[in-house]
């Protein structure tokens, strides 16, 4: 009988980290030789994919092996013969080849009972606390990513340090203090175009341009400068935006917009934090409240294709290292399907991150099955330390004035010397 790191190296190829603290684990490489080898803080970029509705965790990485798993769905259940296996006793969605695919190549992480206690398990009020990093501050005005783009556009002073991509409004996780956070559509609609024309300017300050003439006050020439730096970058946003697109990605709204984020990326816009939806607003496509099975399977198969199509992109044009991406949802759902071939809102779910840098595998232990809360999983990692780990360890910046707070005791150094 094949012992467990037997079974794993056969199935994922190499050696694997499982990390079974009931902490944050190590997500990222932290070896000393990949420590030396990471980009410079302001190098990378963070791709942030919103699940929206809740996304069914127990049916996405499934315990094919607990039988209280079994027992609580059956008619949704999958069998060991159906998931595509990363571990004895956990497979993948059967749909989602290409993250079992990404998961042996050393480029797929999961985080496994990800939540926050005590978390609503209404739509907008758990989506509020995720977006805004303060689940007792309901009435907080900006979000975490907006207040990470806040900072990035201080110290650096790019034009657009994030951007929303998508078809639905931006959402509230993104909304920034003081710098403009632009929502781009996919290429073609020419109603979102960023662009500034030569008009859009006002006359250039000019010193000493006759007698009488002033010469140009300090905020004109702040003002022309900064003017002219936003026409440049939204050259470069649109002329990155409608270049050749890379083949092999999926036809899909997600597809598309990843395929755009890649563009930008290639072409060096200076766009530090990308977010992005599946799922089409509103409640969102992930609340399978009834006859779950085949709404599921197409969710997850968009967000496994079009993942791998832009890690291969990015892989291609050596911009791998570069890119942490990153999904989440609001909270999972219940353990127990509800008799009308679905599932009703839960509480701890996995969350998902990819990148050159990430360390594959499976980190936290599985949520019990039997010790539940109000029929739901309970988390074992507060989200907030996952948001923590991020703007220290990746983006380089300071998570405790972006989150209200600290989480040090469960956020890890994500490699053995800092990045920055």
């Amino acid at each position: 009988m094949q012992t467990r790191r037997q079974f794993l190296r056969t199935a994922v190829g190499g050696p694997l980290l499982l990390s079974l603290a009931p902490t944050v684990p190590l997500f990222l490489s932290r070896s000393a030789t990949h420590a030396a080898t990471l980009p410079s803080p302001g190098e990378r970029v963070l791709v942030v994919i919103q699940l929206t509705g809740g996304n069914d965790g127990l049916n996405t990485v499934v315990p094919f092996e607990d039988d209280a798993y079994a027992r609580s769905r059956p008619t949704l259940r999958w069998k060991a013969s159906d998931v595509l296996k990363i571990s004895p006793e956990l497979g993948l969605h059967p749909r989602m080849g290409a993250f079992q695919r990404l998961f042996k190549e050393g480029r797929l992480a999961i985080l496994q009972g990800v939540g926050c206690a005590g978390l609503s398990r209404d739509h907008d009020a758990a989506l509020r606390a995720w977006h805004t990093a303060e689940p007792d501050a309901p009435g907080a005005g900006t979000g975490w990513l907006g207040r990470a783009t806040d900072h990035l556009w201080r110290t650096a002073r790019p034009a657009a340090p994030g951007v929303f991509v998508g078809n639905i409004s931006r959402p509230f996780g993104i909304n920034a203090a003081s710098a403009i956070v632009p929502t781009l559509r996919p290429a073609g609609d020419a109603a979102t175009d960023i662009g500034l024309s030569s008009g859009d300017l006002p006359i250039q300050p000019k010193s000493g341009a006759g007698p009488g003439v002033p010469p140009a006050s300090a905020l004109l020439q702040h003002v022309c400068a900064s003017l002219a730096m936003a026409q440049a970058h939204a050259r470069r946003v649109r002329d990155a935006r409608h270049s050749s697109p890379q083949k092999g990605y999926p036809t899909c709204a997600l597809g598309k917009d990843l395929q755009t984020v890649a563009r930008l990326t290639r072409a060096q816009t200076g766009i530090r934090i990308f977010y992005l939806e599946l799922g089409g607003g509103g409640i969102g496509g992930f609340d399978n409240h009834a006859n779950q099975l085949g709404n599921h399977c197409a969710l997850l198969e968009q967000l496994s294709d079009s993942v791998a199509a832009f890690m291969a992109d990015l892989n291609a044009a050596r911009l791998l290292d570069h890119v942490l991406l990153m999904t989440f949802s609001e909270f999972g759902r219940i353990v127990a399907e509800n008799g009308r071939r679905g599932t009703d809102h839960g509480a701890a779910g996995p969350m998902f991150l990819a990148g050159g840098k990430v360390l594959a595998g499976i980190h936290g232990p599985h949520p019990s099955l039997t010790d539940l809360e109000g029929g739901a999983l309970k988390p074992g990692t507060d989200f907030r330390a996952v948001y923590a780990a991020v703007l220290e360890d990746w983006l380089g910046l300071p998570s405790a004035a972006i989150l209200g707070g600290r989480f040090d005791q469960s956020r890890p150094r994500l490699w053995a010397a800092s990045g920055s």
